[in-house]
């Protein structure tokens, strides 16, 4: 089994997404800037209830706003620094500019948490629970989703998310039931 990061990683972007993954494997939100949509806060404080976070904001003020806005909301969470030089790009700073080793060692001293990644669920199992390849496929992930806290995901991410905040099938029957239920 390979380790990854328990705490998952919150970032601002898409790109800050990208440079992460590069450096390190774990989970990564992005806040896409400060107007934090309730969906996104709900999949952060889910991650920060069951695994724990590690804020890394891009060394700017709009980052340091961000920052504040989520260590207010999560004060238990850990932080994760790099400085502008390592961040910049000609005049453009920010997470994504940052070397891989910049960003692995920034999430390291944050204190973060390695454990083994465990596949609890295939491809085979999202087939099998009509989470991929139906008609209602989509709805069913999105609304899945939101019983479990994870947030919609393509069939690609929602898995990644299944096996990363460690949902036990139990959990997953008993939240198809509620939504099989609640359609009736």
């Amino acid at each position: 089994m390979e380790e990854f990061i328990k705490e998952v990683i919150v970032v601002e972007g898409r790109d800050d997404i990208d440079a992460v993954n590069r450096a390190v494997r774990g989970d990564v939100i992005a806040t896409h800037g400060y107007g934090i949509s309730r969906a996104t806060l709900s999949r952060i404080r889910h991650a920060y209830e069951t695994r724990g976070i590690i804020i890394l904001t891009d060394p700017d003020a709009a980052g340091g706003r961000i920052r504040r806005r989520l260590t207010a909301l999560f004060p238990e969470a850990r932080q994760a620094y790099i400085s502008r030089s390592e961040a910049m790009d000609g005049s453009d700073i920010g997470v994504e500019n940052a070397a891989p080793e910049v960003i692995a060692k920034a999430i390291e001293a944050a204190g973060r948490t390695l454990t083994e990644y465990s596949e609890e669920y295939t491809a085979g199992d999202l087939y099998d629970y009509g989470l991929t390849g139906g008609s209602g496929s989509r709805q069913l992930r999105d609304a899945l989703g939101r019983k479990l806290g994870i947030g919609y995901g393509n069939a690609a991410a929602f898995l990644k998310r299944l096996n990363g905040y460690g949902i036990t099938r139990e959990d997953l029957e008993k939240a198809l039931i509620e939504i099989e239920h609640e359609q009736i």
